[in-house]
């Protein structure tokens, strides 16, 4: 049986005067393809509701126990939060952005999960490892 995950994240990134809003626009992007913009003066806001191209990119990157430490950390009962770094992105390399922001701010996702539950969500996102390999669910 196939799980459906209902999910809607908000990602936004600030557009400096200095900063191409196309650019920006390109690293959001990068890391999630599948999102719909709206610009707002000096910010870039996207909606999507699958965020499976990014989980391939935790995949690839081999950091998963990054990303769901990421995930834990800001979790609250209807989702979970974190920031990216902008520069990384225009690379479509995720680097999640942690202590000060950089000088021209970070790129921000509000995760929002309808169903199944948060902690499910998270394991579909980026699975738990073992040996630095993702354990399979139905293993646990």
């Amino acid at each position: 049986m196939t799980t459906v995950y209902s999910v809607d994240a908000r990602i936004e990134a600030p557009v400096h005067d200095t900063e191409v809003t196309d650019r920006v626009r390109d690293a959001v992007e990068a890391l999630f393809p599948a999102a719909e913009f709206v610009s707002e003066p000096g910010l870039l806001v996207a909606e999507t509701h699958s965020l499976d191209d990014f989980s391939d990119r935790l995949h690839e990157q081999e950091i998963l126990d990054t990303a769901r430490r990421e995930f834990e950390r800001n979790r609250t009962d209807g989702g979970f939060t974190f920031s990216l770094k902008k520069q990384a992105a225009f690379q479509g390399v995720v680097n999640f952005a942690v202590g000060e922001p950089d000088e021209l701010g970070d790129i921000s996702v509000d995760v929002t999960v309808r169903s199944p539950s948060v902690e499910e969500y998270v394991d579909h996102l980026a699975p738990p490892t073992e040996d630095g390999a993702p354990v399979d669910p139905d293993r646990r």
